[in-house]
């Protein structure tokens, strides 16, 4: 299966955000939601069929105009699964965020079930004076399950230059997989990153998690833990809009 989905927001011109293009294709389907508060725009990504599968290659691609304010949700996980005998199956995900633009990433987890090869490819390209949010959780299988492949790799730039890179590969075939030096034995894994103005300080936020600066206007949140549920304690309390210390100057409120 292939599929496509493209969101731009615009700065409506009286303090709020319009969706300038809003179009999916199963299983990568785009629903408004909510109304506009804040001058914020909230799109889920509904999931329209079952995968992804071997040999999907599904496509999103979001662009956040100047001071447009976006946030990405999704009703549910994703669930990768193992499929026909096919080539990995291929998310790729890019975004662009204007000066004086926010965007707001904070899917549900992608959950790793046995027996599957995927792929999440990322790249996101945030202008000087643009603000970030991004989340990525994973699961490595369902319950009592083992893992199957996923391979995530992640480039986040900020003013043209490279914040952020990583890559992480779970399940079989992962180097280290099989002796627990992925995850330490952890079966579920988060990273947040955040890029723009008034960031945290650096510190510990926890036995399996931490909070740390990265080389320009961006810190990066990482937890690991035996479920979902250790990883979301972790990292949940940064996402919120309303906060003491807010990641991002334009999303408290």
């Amino acid at each position: 299966m292939r599929a496509e989905a493209r969101v731009v927001a615009e700065a409506d011109g009286r303090g709020g955000t319009r969706l300038a293009v809003l179009r999916g294709e199963s299983p990568l389907l785009l629903r408004r939601t909510g109304p506009l508060v804040d001058g914020w725009v909230t799109v889920h990504l509904v999931g329209g069929a079952a995968g992804p599968l071997r040999g999907d290659e599904l496509r999103l691609d979001i662009e956040v105009g100047p001071g447009a304010r976006l946030e990405m949700l999704s009703v549910a996980a994703s669930l990768a699964l193992p499929g026909r005998p096919a080539p990995p199956s291929v998310l790729t995900v890019t975004a662009s965020v204007a000066t004086g633009g926010v965007l707001r990433w904070l899917p549900e987890p992608l959950i790793a079930a046995a027996g599957c090869d995927h792929v999440v490819v990322t790249r996101v390209d945030v202008a000087d004076g643009g603000s970030l949010l991004w989340r990525d959780d994973l699961v490595c299988g369902r319950h009592e399950e083992t893992s199957g492949a996923v391979l995530a790799d992640t480039m986040i730039r900020y003013a043209g230059v490279t914040l952020y890179r990583h890559e992480l590969a779970v399940g079989p075939g992962a180097p280290g997989w099989d002796g627990a030096a992925v995850l330490g034995g952890g079966r579920a894994v988060g990273t947040l990153v955040a890029v723009g103005a008034d960031l945290p300080r650096p510190g510990i936020a926890g036995p399996d998690a931490a909070v740390m600066p990265l080389a320009g206007p961006g810190m990066l949140a990482t937890a690991v833990g035996d479920d979902i549920r250790a990883v979301a304690a972790a990292l949940g309390p940064l996402c919120r809009r309303s906060r003491p210390v807010p990641l991002l100057t334009p999303a408290s409120g």
